[in-house]
This record gives C-alpha cells, sequence and structure tokens, in this order.
C-alpha cells in the first residue's frame, strides 16, 4: 500500500484501529516521503492522538493492554509529544480539562535558545524543566555527528543514540522526577516532551510503557505512529534544518530525520533488556528508583479494563 494512497481510506474517526489494521497502516509508512494531507488530518483524530491546539504528535500513553492480567495503562494520565513553544489558549484549555497538572521538557537550553522556541507561562500548568542532555553536548562538533548518525537512518546508528539518552548526565535527575510524579501525583496528569517527540520522548515512553507490562509490539506501534504526529510539522522542520550545514545540501537526509520505524523501536527495547536489564533494572541502577517505588509506580499505571 502506497503512502500517498492512504488519504483514500475511510476512517471511523475517534475509534481505535485493531493491531493487525494498525500494522498494515504502518508498513505503508515506511517511506520518508511527505503523506498525503487528508490522511494525516483524519488519523490524527483518532486515537492514541490527542488534538492539543499549536502542539504535534500528542499520543496518550493510556489504555494499552497490561501482562497484568486485566488491566491496561490508565488513560489521560500520561501524554506525550512535541515541544509546546506554539500552544495556544484553546490548548492550554485542552490540557488542563484532560488532568494534565505539570509539563516536563526533556529539552535543554542551548536547543531552546537556537530555535526560539521557549514554552509559555500557562495559568494552572507548571511546566519543570528536566533536560536530559547538559549545555557541552550540543558543541558544533558534537552536534554534527549526531547529526549524521540521526540522518544514517541506521538501526545502529540509532542503537548508539539511544544509548547515549539512556546514558546522558541528567538522566538520573530528569527521568526520577517524571517517575516520582507518576510515584507521587496518581491523579495529576503530565506530559513530557522534547523537540520533536520522537527521540528523547521515545525513549521515555518505551521505559514507561515496558515498566507497565505493555508488549514490545504495542511499544513499538506506539513509537511509529510518530511517522503521522510529525508530518504537520514537516514544513517547519524542514527549513530548520536547512540552516544546518550537514543538511543544507542533502534534502535527502533531512527527509531522513521524519522516519520512526517499528524495527529502531524492537532495538532499543532489546539494548534496554540485554545491557540496562530491562525498564527495572534500568530505573533502579541509573534513576536509583528502590523496589518499593517501583512497585508503587507500576500500580499507579495500570487500571482495571473496563467490562464489555
Amino acid at each position: 500500500m502506497n503512502a500517498n494512497l492512504l488519504g483514500k481510506r475511510s476512517f471511523d474517526v475517534g475509534a481505535s484501529l485493531s493491531d493487525e489494521t494498525l500494522d498494515d497502516e504502518l508498513k505503508a509508512l515506511d517511506s520518508d516521503a511527505p503523506l498525503d494531507p487528508e490522511y494525516v488530518n483524519s488519523r490524527l483524530l483518532r486515537p492514541p492522538f490527542v488534538t492539543i491546539d499549536g502542539v504535534d504528535n500528542v499520543r496518550d500513553l493510556g489504555s494499552k493492554k497490561s501482562s497484568t492480567a486485566g488491566y491496561m495503562t490508565k488513560p489521560n494520565f500520561i501524554f506525550r509529544g512535541s515541544e509546546i513553544s506554539a500552544i495556544t489558549d484553546a490548548g492550554r484549555d485542552r490540557l488542563v480539562q484532560l488532568g494534565v497538572t505539570k509539563i516536563y521538557d526533556l529539552r535543554s537550553d542551548p536547543e531552546i535558545a537556537k530555535w526560539g522556541t521557549a514554552s509559555p507561562e500557562m495559568k494552572g500548568l507548571e511546566i519543570i524543566r528536566t533536560p536530559l542532555f547538559k549545555s557541552e553536548d550540543y558543541s558544533p562538533e558534537v552536534m554534527a555527528k549526531r547529526y549524521e548518525l540521526y540522518a544514517s537512518g541506521e538501526l545502529e546508528a540509532f542503537k548508539v543514540l539511544y544509548a547515549q539518552i539512556l546514558d546522558s548526565g541528567n538522566a538520573k535527575e530528569a527521568f526520577g522526577e517524571i517517575f516520582r510524579h507518576v510515584r507521587d501525583r496518581p491523579n495529576e496528569g503530565l506530559f513530557f516532551h522534547c523537540t520533536a517527540g520522537r527521540d528523547r520522548t521515545g525513549v521515555l515512553a518505551a521505559i514507561i510503557l515496558s515498566l507497565a507490562g505493555v508488549s514490545d509490539d504495542a511499544i513499538e506501534r506506539d513509537y511509529a505512529l510518530t511517522r503521522i504526529g510529525r508530518e504537520r510539522a514537516r514544513p517547519k522542520v524542514m527549513a530548520r534544518l536547512a540552516r544546518e550545514p550537514f543538511f543544507a545540501a542533502n534534502s535527502e537526509a533531512a527527509h531522513r530525520m521524519f522516519s520512526s520505524k517499528r524495527e529502531t523501536m524492537r532495538e532499543f527495547l532489546k539494548l534496554l533488556r540485554d545491557q540496562y536489564g530491562g525498564a527495572e533494572g534500568y530505573l533502579k541502577e541509573f534513576v536509583q528508583l528502590t523496589n518499593d517505588d517501583i512497585a508503587t509506580i507500576r500500580r499507579n499505571l495500570l487500571v482495571p479494563v473496563p467490562q464489555s
């Protein structure tokens, strides 16, 4: 199925897709070429996407089946997305309506300053800076290497990049802040984001979902949906990348920055298990959460599956 033909499909707007239908859909999105706008607009109206005016790539991490029999991840509790510098009053109101009280920003100061994307102050929402990388991680040399790895599209490159996120100097503080929210404030929703909502956000989402007992397949699907969630931002992202020397003369590499393939997340989950002891092992060793912390967090992430 060609990605450009996806716009011809009809959807029951507001309903979730079956796993099989979603798998077929995601296979058609392997190309990095622009997607049909009609398809994108209709697809963004369906779960797990959530419409927050002025913010791209927002999804609810709830309603995913857990390996704990009869339970699923809690809806309207944890949301992931892209940066919020252009959020409107309507977008703010919607986050508040959904029960979000805190927004965790995984970006670093040099990144925000470079693109002029500081988060606005918003009544009823507390913005908490939780940068994963230190400022020195944004030197021209480091960024050039990072861009080269991302633009390659190679699985091994993403394994290196995502290991850098897990090993980053601020991971203990940044991830710890967010997981302590889940531990201590189970009735207060949270939203976390980086710039695009793919890499740092995707790694954190995978750790959360894995800890909750969500299957690898479901975590991979969630990651791959960023391919759709970022599409409306393509013109803005391409304009930004054109200012980077690495991408200025290589538009093909720039388009590869929109890749969000299931196999990338599959390899990350294998890396997380093999080298870090899985989500639980990572949180114990690197974030220094206790067994009791993890038990409480896991309990707060889950709710019973509604009886039909």
